[in-house]
């Protein structure tokens, strides 16, 4: 079989498991790539004895990698932004493919590395950046080809999930951080994950390669989780209902949808059975109806697997000198098109709200006419004597779905009323019917 030469830049958690990956199980992928994948140089900041390299070249520059004659496919591994888009339009002037699990990157500069490497004629894969394990890059570009994607939504940070579904037991916010630290699911800093950055980099992805338009992360609406309270968690359970912490995007007429936030989804509703570290998105297409992709979104080995994925699909490229291959997003570069990304108030969501109250005869009657003013139904009302203390009771509705400036419009009303004290809580519900 022919050697394809691979460059492994960056041995951290992913690629150690992608060299761990390639070793164990190299005559399977070699037979699934029609030729041998030969990791021909790695390099890394410092060495790694631990993972018995042997006659393999090291260095502690990732410039050798790219700049090794014999190398075919650059790996990128080291993560961030700026090192990881110089290293990758490096080895795509030197007429290098490349594969990278780095969401960051292609979110951010994703649009200018795919112009350089159709320039050069090469591959940029990436998907190992999106959702781990899960190959639903794969399914968005391929196998929903013949779909018009109308919407997908998805669990697509594991430590969000993870918080969320440890605080259903009543434990708050910051308990059940600290813990996800000490077992590894979150880092010493939190904030890409809490705050939904890094869901906002795979969802930016994902929406560019199902409605084909341009990548454009800094359009993304991101709200975290640290606001999230026990409380509303078991009455959102109460009414039906999971706080997960979502990524969606959604084609309307008026433009793309694209969002992340804390979301109530009806509990039989497969992705709210989604607990712990685990991924999960939902696709829905014209002509295939809802489909759900659903497994490790983290982890070595896990994400080595889509790593080497897109590297067994390069190899048949590089080994067959064929120029036939899946477009970077999925549609050819003159199928992609401009279109407006929806500001938040323009979105469509139901929503719960909270309302910390005056107990006083009439309340609930001014902020039903507020809701009404404002074009709003209202699904359910939640009010529990039990919970009146001192003098203040809190009310919660659940609406139907309407757009979220009539929303912000009526919780400006409600917390200017003198029985209304403090802000009022607002979380966004989808039923993905």
């Amino acid at each position: 079989m022919k050697d394809v030469n691979i460059g492994i830049c960056g041995l951290g958690t992913v690629g150690s498991g992608t060299w761990e990956v390639l070793q164990r199980n190299a005559r399977t992928i070699a037979g699934r790539a029609g030729c041998n994948l030969r990791v021909a140089r790695v390099a890394n900041r410092r060495p790694r004895p631990d993972l018995g390299l042997g006659d393999t070249p090291f260095s502690t520059d990732v410039n050798d990698v790219v700049n090794d004659p014999d190398i075919d496919v650059v790996v990128e591994l080291i993560g961030g932004y700026d090192d990881a888009r110089r290293l990758v339009l490096a080895a795509i002037d030197q007429g290098k493919h490349v594969v990278t699990a780095n969401k960051a990157l292609i979110a951010v500069y994703g649009n200018e590395i795919f112009e350089a490497a159709s320039s050069k004629n090469v591959i940029v894969a990436y998907e190992a950046g999106v959702a781990g394990g899960i190959p639903v890059i794969k399914a968005i570009r391929e196998g929903l080809a013949a779909n018009r994607i109308q919407w997908l939504a998805g669990i697509i940070n594991g430590t969000g999930n993870y918080i969320l579904t440890e605080m259903r037991a009543g434990r708050d916010f910051d308990e059940v951080l600290k813990e996800a630290q000490e077992l590894g699911y979150a880092e010493a800093d939190p904030t890409f994950d809490v705050e939904g950055i890094d869901a906002a980099h795979k969802l930016t992805i994902m929406a560019s390669a199902a409605f084909g338009v341009p990548l454009q992360f800094d359009r993304a609406y991101t709200e975290g989780i640290a606001n999230i309270t026990p409380y509303d968690i078991a009455h959102a359970e109460a009414l039906g209902y999971r706080v997960k912490h979502l990524g969606i995007a959604r084609s309307r007429e008026a433009g793309i949808e694209l969002r992340v936030h804390p979301t109530l989804v009806p509990v039989n509703n497969l992705i709210a059975k989604v607990d712990g570290v685990l991924n999960a998105i939902l696709v829905d297409g014209d002509a295939v109806g809802q489909t759900m992709y659903h497994g490790p979104g983290a982890g070595d080995e896990a994400t080595a697997s889509a790593v080497i994925a897109d590297l067994v699909d390069v190899a048949r490229t590089v080994a067959s000198g064929s120029d036939q291959r899946v477009p970077y997003l999925g549609f050819e570069p003159e199928a992609i098109t401009e279109h407006e990304i929806l500001p938040p108030a323009e979105i469509r969501s139901a929503y719960y709200l909270r309302i910390q109250a005056l107990d006083r005869p009439g309340v609930l009657a001014k902020v039903a006419s507020i809701m009404s003013e404002n074009a709003i139904n209202i699904e359910s009302i939640m009010q529990k004597e039990s919970e009146l203390h001192e003098g203040r009771i809190p009310l919660i509705l659940l609406t139907h779905t309407v757009q979220e400036k009539q929303v912000n419009d009526a919780i400006a009303e409600m917390e200017a009323l003198p029985e209304v004290e403090g802000r009022v809580v607002r979380i966004r519900a989808e039923n993905f019917l």
